[in-house]
């Protein structure tokens, strides 16, 4: 076979073409241009390079390779849908999850992969103290179902005291790390992540950010003004926080964050003092840096009432000199009412979309603080304290205006939930994930009535959306899901989906769930929305469910006679013509509904000859 040849003469270079592909893949697998095949040997499924050796150049700690391998480890879990928690579950599309965040990220990793436009994040700050995330690696769900009172050992208060173990910055950076790589999945490509941090960790932050994300998909590292009082109580007054920004892939799109909107000051800067028919416009100066100029914008100018026009020492002009004559003909070049003012270039309020370039210093005059956020908060919740470091919706809001267009935005760790009323009062859908943690019993919070920082967050979600005013049709509802195990026994941490169903006629759905917790399980593994419309119809007394349009069918009764067979898949096939889904459709039974073989090989035959190949047991 030829090769290929270029118009140069060469062949195509597939080596870098590979490479460049599997870094846009796998980032985290590149140092210093080359390949840490270690690290791609893990990405890949390997779990053989576990051990603690030496570490390319990059940032290491003993624990890193154990980090990646967790957000690399399926969960065994599943999310409840608790809709008596919820506000408008039949039409909401928001979601309000409860449970640890590590466990949720895997969870969703099929439903939402490529659909949150904007993550932000306020993650805990790595003072010393404790903070509640510290991962156990293999049984991660099962020490969070202890923690939660779902198993044994009610109460128990998993975290970290970092000072005291020596181990400050490894054990934030182990739980961090795989919860930021699973978060990356979940973007689109054009999508970008807040991260709030403050000086204990930006350093170890952004190392391992461009890690993850690919230095090159570094956006800015913005600073926002948290207090405008001085604090002095400390050897500096720490007025300041850092708010990292990444994009998941910048070369499919250069303007990951756009320009925010106009301002009142910015607008009225734009006037028509000439009465120019192209409109409102404000003059910006005819000159720039000499650095990079070329000899053609070097000149002298001359006005059109004679004055010549010298260029200051650095300086150049904008325009090559043919250009500039061009623009002061057609009225472009603003030189004074009385034409002896220095050239000045008329910018155009409507000669495109016009906005304000975001800048790296977020104030408090545009993004608020701490304390005013806290203040609001207090306010809403009746004059009570009920969380004590909440961020400003103001400056989730700045963040969305940038980052967010109209698509999805993601918060996991939720803490108030600011983000979600944010979203909310924006009209963008939200996803938030906040831990069960529980109150102190000598806080506001708890004597309010509260006992988690859950609780609190789906309380404001409930007050602000009572608050708001809207006549578009907004949604200001929340669907309530929370982290527990799987619904199905002898759950294999292997197995991603349900395509093989055991072949015992055991039981092997676990006790007590409702077939609507099945459903939704049914949807996380499938890889289907969770805000998708489920319908229902009844067919010889058994309840047939319709999921997202027709891509899912189910019926999860306990006994299914081999005189049923026939009516229910005659059922399942009517509805499945009517709705005429797109997508390959799956439809599922519990295994042990059929008492005999004939039964649930009949249902299969009848449902493949109709066209429905994909007939699955629980």
């Amino acid at each position: 076979m030829k090769n290929i040849e270029l118009e140069d003469g060469q062949s195509a270079d597939i080596v870098s073409d590979n490479i460049s592909k599997m870094k846009e893949l796998f980032p985290d697998a590149f140092s210093e241009g080359g390949v840490n095949f270690d690290t791609l040997r893990q990405l890949l499924g390997d779990a053989s390079v576990l051990d603690e050796g030496e570490e390319k150049y990059g940032l290491n700690w003993h624990g890193k390779k154990k980090a990646r391998q967790i957000a690399l480890t399926p969960s065994t879990g599943t999310l409840l849908p608790c809709p008596e928690e919820s506000v408008d579950w039949d039409t909401t599309k928001n979601l309000f999850i409860e449970g640890d965040n590590l466990e949720v990220l895997k969870l969703l990793q099929k439903s939402f992969a490529n659909k949150v436009k904007m993550i932000f994040i306020d993650p805990p700050y790595n003072t010393g103290e404790e903070f509640i995330y510290p991962d156990k690696f293999s049984d991660n769900l099962k020490t969070y179902l202890r923690y939660s009172g779902q198993v044994d050992d009610d109460g128990l208060k998993f975290s970290s005291q970092t000072e005291v173990i020596g181990r400050k910055h490894t054990n934030w950076l182990s739980m961090m790390y795989p919860r930021l790589k699973l978060a990356k999945n979940l973007m689109t490509q054009d999508g970008v992540i807040f991260i709030c941090i403050d000086d204990n960790e930006v350093a170890n932050l952004r190392a391992i950010s461009d890690e993850i994300f690919g230095e090159e998909n570094f956006i800015a590292g913005f600073i926002w003004e948290k207090r405008t009082n001085r604090e002095n109580r400390k050897i500096v007054s720490s007025r300041h926080d850092y708010i990292l920004c990444y994009c998941k892939n910048l070369n499919k799109k250069e303007d990951a964050i756009k320009q925010l909107p106009m301002s009142e000051e910015a607008l009225n800067r734009y006037k028509n003092p000439d009465n120019d028919p192209r409109g409102e416009w404000k003059s910006d100066p005819a000159t720039a840096q000499a650095g990079h100029a070329t000899p053609s914008q070097f000149y002298v100018l001359t006005a059109p009432n004679g004055k010549q026009h010298e260029l200051q020492s650095g300086r150049c002009w904008l325009y090559t000199k043919d250009v500039m004559e061009e623009a002061i003909q057609d009225g472009r070049i603003w030189f004074g009412k009385d034409g002896n003012g220095v050239p000045r270039v008329k910018t155009y309020l409507n000669a495109k979309e016009r906005g304000l370039t975001p800048e790296s210093i977020w104030f408090a005059a545009e993004a608020s603080t701490n304390e005013s956020a806290k203040t609001k908060l207090k306010a809403l919740f009746s004059g009570k304290a009920v969380f004590e470091t909440p961020k400003p919706v103001e400056l989730i809001d700045l963040a969305i205006k940038i980052g967010a267009d109209d698509g999805v935005v993601l918060d996991f760790f939720a803490g108030s939930c600011a983000t979600a009323e944010a979203a909310l009062k924006s009209g963008n859908r939200f996803i938030v994930v906040q831990l069960p943690e529980a109150c102190d019993k000598g806080s506001e919070a708890y004597k309010s009535g509260y006992t988690t920082i859950a609780d609190i967050g789906k309380d404001r979600l409930r007050k602000v959306a009572g608050a708001v005013v809207s006549d578009d049709g907004c949604d200001l509802g929340f669907k309530v899901f929370k982290l527990s195990y799987s619904n199905i026994n002898l759950w294999n941490p292997d197995r991603t989906d349900l395509e093989e169903s055991l072949l015992s006629h055991e039981e092997h759905l676990v006790e007590n769930r409702t077939e609507q917790d099945v459903l939704y399980e049914l949807l996380l593994k499938r890889g289907v929305d969770l805000a998708v419309p489920i319908e229902s119809r009844e067919v010889s007394g058994k309840n047939i469910y319709s999921i997202g349009y027709g891509v899912l069918f189910a019926c999860l009764d306990e006994s299914i006679t081999k005189d049923q067979v026939e009516d229910i898949a005659q059922a399942i096939i009517t509805w499945h013509g009517e709705l005429a889904p797109s997508s390959d459709t799956h439809v599922f039974f519990r295994d042990s509904a059929f008492r005999d073989d004939v039964s649930k090989t009949n249902m299969a035959a009848i449902l493949v000859q109709n066209g429905i190949t994909h007939v699955r047991s629980l």
